[in-house]
């Protein structure tokens, strides 16, 4: 697993990477003193983990995540415990204080080692490698406001012109993606294209009925109600037919 130590500390970076020697799954390919090189090295090096200060100069650490289009993992590595909170509402890994107790430096990544994820990052311009199943971890991004989150919590897709809103839980944060292109990584038995505007988790559905013009209408357990359409509504009774 690629990894990139981003501190301004030079001390700093040299205690982790001594830390990390022993943990032979973990390479780190790039230390950086600031949130521009890093920026830089993360394009060049497309690392699996980043351990990531906070407070540097110029952009800190949580400025610098937005600025990212794939967000890798990341495990905070800070001398304040303020930012403890804010950490985890963009989803970290985790969170240690300096200086770094080996335990909970080892506590941190097998926890990395037990996130076998798949990301999907806003935007995207790729073509998918692989299909997602439910249990994958999605990299979610809006704005300032980053999430990760299992595809099995997520209940549906809904299109917004060149965007996809992503219903999970409380939250609905808009991705730049197109529908069409997520439905290509989607597991099919999972979510169904249930019309043109959205993709929902059949697992998610409590009740079917009847609709106009011979398509059927579903409640999901959110509580939202979606049509499917004529076209879909044959493919629909196939696929959930014994």
């Amino acid at each position: 697993m690629k990894a990139i130590i981003i501190d301004d500390e030079r001390l700093a970076r040299k205690e982790l990477r001594s830390l990390l020697n022993k943990f032979h799954e973990i390479e780190i390919v790039d230390e950086c003193a600031n949130a521009d090189e890093a920026l830089v090295s993360i394009d060049n090096h497309h690392p699996d983990l980043l351990f990531l200060d906070i407070q540097m100069p110029g952009m800190n650490g949580f400025e610098m995540l937005n600025q990212l289009d794939r967000v890798p993992k990341v495990i905070f590595v800070t001398a304040y415990d303020d930012y403890a909170i804010r950490a985890f509402e963009v989803n970290a890994l985790d969170y240690l204080l300096k200086p770094v107790n080996p335990e909970r430096l080892e506590e941190a990544i097998n926890k990395v080692s037990r996130q076998k994820s798949s990301f999907v990052a806003a935007p995207v311009d790729e073509e998918p490698l692989k299909k997602l199943s439910e249990n994958d971890q999605i990299f979610l991004k809006d704005g300032e406001k980053c999430w990760f989150t299992s595809l099995k919590d997520v209940r549906m897709f809904e299109s917004e012109g060149n965007y996809v809103r992503v219903y999970f839980n409380e939250y609905k944060p808009l991705v730049l993606k197109s529908l069409n292109s997520l439905e290509d990584r989607l597991d099919p038995k999972v979510f169904f294209r249930a019309n043109r505007k959205f993709i929902i988790n059949l697992k998610w559905v409590t009740g079917i009925e009847n609709w106009f013009n011979g398509g059927l209408q579903v409640q999901l357990r959110g509580g939202e109600k979606i049509e499917i359409s004529r076209r879909q509504a044959a493919r629909f009774r196939d696929l959930m037919s014994l």
